[in-house]
């Protein structure tokens, strides 16, 4: 009976191998089995009608959400006072400017939700229709082959069975090809639609922030708030775990600290400074420790603020396809930096040095750590760079990663192995986003594409995922390298390469073994990731 627990992707993985079956079957009774072994594979499942109801309601919502939008842009451009309107100091001014962007947001993610699901919709009703067409050409070869032959009838196959035999093969082809056909369609369309509602239940931020303890227009003010130098869709200061960690911590707070920490707050001169305090505080950080860290940063502007507490910015045409260097990297990519000096690795490190950025982009004050030295003031590159070199040496030796002796000359660092990276991932990201890390082998495109929807959802909730790239340079010789990926936009992954950049790369790239467009042309192929658990 076909297994309808089955995914999407395993029924593709399935019918590709059937299909292939059928295509190399060499006697009556083989293909008989590979026709058989397509036919258990579950139909397509889903109800278009359903689908297409959910979508129309999803696209009227954007219709009201599209209205609450130009009245709070009617309020907007009526002139506000410079009051205080929150508990932790959100101006009014930006409490609205807020709500404007968070309806105009809203509209677009109901728009777009509406759209996947509709989409899925004619995507399931197509695939069904290919499906039940295929299963039809499968059973009519099974009744053109008849029976199974015995075990001395196999054994001899006469020319008049043998072009019957190549007949029902021909229509089983067919009927296999598009089985699988529709299996793809399938799966495409439901990896899209769970991308698209991984990524705006994401950005539904300021409920994220689940707590009594601030008022809904300090959630909404707070959660609106991005870096310097960029636009907010993408530069967020609190992702989706930090809003939700946040908020479970400020409940979990005693009333004297609760009050210490939302008088930091409200004395915060920007809304950059508080999303900062807050970020730090779903870091894991408690009270005294934010106290000390707000002592370094307060009165800064956003523009120091950016610098010395993200390690890098994501530009508003950073997603444009601009072509490939020479040597097969993506043109266009967006400098990881602190004044200048890339945050990158020093020798073979691309482990150790991808996970201190990583950790840099999720605890704030460790990345003032490294920029600002102890007073957290300091702009000096070349103090950054001996601590960020010191820092790699430190989790390369605490991965185990080795070393090759060339005696009496000293010895080389050689790389670290997958369990010394998730050891170090575990221990300097896990404890500020509250997931543990996993590895993963995808050495296939199957598993490859299988994963994604893993890691959008983890980055669209602010989780970086570590990945592992290889491939062979001029002369044969494997050479692999660590990525990390750090974002997501429709079916684009934004990477960070310990060289010191981002880039953005598709699904496909990741998927087919283009993964050279984040580093050269030597590494092309995804074969290992490092997945936060749930």
């Amino acid at each position: 009976m076909p297994d309808t627990g089955e995914s999407t992707t395993d029924r593709r993985e399935r019918l590709s191998a059937a299909r292939d079956d059928i295509a190399g079957a060499d006697s009556k009774n083989s293909l008989i089995g590979a026709i058989r072994k397509a036919l258990e594979v579950s139909a397509p499942v889903g109800d278009p009608d359903i689908l297409e109801t959910l979508g129309t309601t999803y696209r009227k919502q954007a219709d009201q959400a599209e209205k609450v939008h130009d009245e709070v842009e009617s309020v907007a451009r009526s002139g506000l006072p410079e009051v205080w309107v929150g508990d932790t100091g959100a101006r009014a001014a930006d409490v609205v400017a807020a709500a404007f962007r968070d309806a105009e947001q809203m509209a677009v993610a109901f728009r777009a939700v509406g759209g996947a699901l509709m989409t899925l919709s004619t995507a399931v009703e197509s695939a069904r229709a290919e499906d039940r067409d295929g299963r039809e050409q499968l059973r009519e070869a099974l009744t053109i082959l008849g029976d199974e032959d015995g075990f001395f009838d196999d054994m001899v196959e006469k020319d008049a069975e043998e072009a019957e035999r190549r007949r029902a093969q021909s229509v089983a082809g067919a009927g296999a090809e598009r089985l699988h056909a529709a299996a793809v369609t399938a799966d495409d369309a439901a990896r899209a639609a769970a991308r698209e509602l991984d990524k705006y239940a994401a950005e539904a931020r300021a409920a994220r922030m689940d707590t009594g303890e601030l008022s809904a227009a300090d959630r909404l003010a707070l959660a609106d708030t991005g870096v310097a130098g960029g636009d907010r869709e993408h530069n967020e200061i609190l992702t989706a775990t930090d809003l939700d960690r946040a908020g479970q911590r400020m409940d979990r707070m005693s009333p004297a600290d609760r009050a210490r920490f939302e008088g930091m707050l409200a004395d915060a001169s920007t809304p950059e400074e508080r999303a900062y305090l807050t970020k730090a505080m779903a870091a894991g950080y408690d009270v005294d420790e934010v106290a000390a860290f707000r002592d370094k940063i307060h009165g800064r502007d956003p523009v120091w603020l950016q610098r010395h507490l993200t390690p890098y910015v994501t530009r508003d045409d950073s997603l444009a396809d601009e072509g490939r260097n020479p040597d097969g990297s993506n043109v266009n990519s967006d400098q990881a930096d602190f004044n200048g000096e890339r945050w990158s690795q020093e020798g073979p490190t691309c482990v150790p040095s991808s996970v201190v950025t990583g950790r840099a982009m999720v605890d704030p004050v460790y990345a003032l750590e490294l920029t600002g030295g102890p007073s957290g003031q300091e702009e000096d590159t070349g103090a950054f760079r001996e601590r960020l070199r010191d820092e790699q040496s430190r989790l390369y030796e605490e991965g185990d990663g080795g070393y090759a002796y060339d005696f009496p000359f000293g010895r080389e660092r050689t790389g670290m192995d997958l369990e010394g990276q998730t050891e170090i991932a575990d221990k300097e990201i896990s404890p500020h986003t509250g997931s543990e890390y996993h590895q993963q082998d995808v050495r296939s495109a199957d598993a490859r594409r299988d994963v994604l929807p893993d890691i959008e959802r983890s980055v669209a909730e602010g989780k970086p995922v570590p990945v592992n790239i290889e491939g062979k340079d001029e002369h044969g010789d494997r050479v692999g390298h660590a990525v990390m990926i750090v974002g997501q936009e429709g079916d684009m992954l934004q990477v960070y390469n310990p060289w010191g950049h981002t880039t953005w790369i598709s699904e496909d790239d990741f998927v087919d073994g283009r993964m050279d467009r984040t580093a050269d042309n030597r590494m092309p192929d995804a074969y290992s990731v490092h997945l936060p658990a749930e």
